[in-house]
């Protein structure tokens, strides 16, 4: 089913307020260390929602997603900015980056919904599209820490009211395949490390997503990862709205 983009993405949102509230309260807090720089990548940007801000903090930025509507809408959106450029790719390679040449690879609310096949794919290209020195930060699902819980193996017909009802969390399209544990896995398989993870619940009480930052592996003293679970990601979202 195909999306409808009306809203160019701005629903996702609203538990912050609006998108800028969100960048400017929850996204930028968590990467301002990486930002400005001279390269950035973006990894399925939608219709460009992060891109907006994104391009005020590099001197090149490449947006990068499978989806034609989604880059012909970047296109025209960001059209009068020549350091933005917008690519179509498979999904899952980047043969349009050069090697070392990104210094901050970014991908917020997208790789959420992929499976564990897909997130290894960028990270292998990004094992190598990196500088060296240079930081990735990606949203990924959590959702696998939970794919075998009881609460997973109730039959749908019976979990829908108790969600509905507000009992049961929603895993929100979340994979079920990936975890934090399996991102540093496949962080290190393919000449990466990650610094740090937060896992955190996203609109509901599960730590189902996580944020992902990481360089490459022969970066100098790496260090071992910080780990974060944070179950207050949700009020955070709340005291956002309230004051956007």
């Amino acid at each position: 089913m195909k999306y409808d983009w009306k809203d160019a993405g701005e629903e996702w949102s609203a538990p912050w307020g609006t998108s800028s509230a969100q960048w400017f309260g929850a996204i930028l807090p968590r990467v301002r260390d990486y930002l400005p720089t001279e390269t950035i990548l973006e990894i399925a940007p939608g219709f460009g929602r992060w891109t907006h801000y994104l391009k005020d903090y590099g001197r090149e930025l490449w947006i990068v997603d499978r989806v034609d509507e989604c880059i012909e809408a970047c296109r025209q959106r960001f059209a009068v900015y020549s350091h933005v450029h917008c690519y179509v790719n498979d999904g899952r390679s980047l043969p349009m980056i050069p090697d070392d040449s990104i210094d901050f690879a970014f991908s917020f609310d997208s790789l959420v919904h992929t499976k564990r096949e897909v997130v290894e794919a960028y990270l292998r290209e990004l094992g190598t599209k990196l500088k060296i020195g240079g930081k990735g930060f990606i949203h990924h699902s959590n959702f696998g820490e939970y794919a075998n819980s009881l609460r997973e193996r109730i039959p749908q017909a019976l979990a829908k009211p108790l969600i509905k009802a507000k009992i049961f969390d929603w895993a929100h399209h979340r994979s079920p395949d990936m975890t934090a544990e399996l991102f540093r896995v496949l962080s290190a398989k393919h000449g990466l490390h990650c610094l740090s993870q937060e896992i955190v619940n996203w609109r509901g009480r599960r730590l189902i997503d996580c944020f992902s930052i990481f360089t490459r592996s022969d970066a100098p003293e790496p260090g071992p990862t910080r780990i974060i679970r944070n179950r207050n990601f949700m009020r955070e979202a709340a005291k956002i709205r309230a004051k956007s």
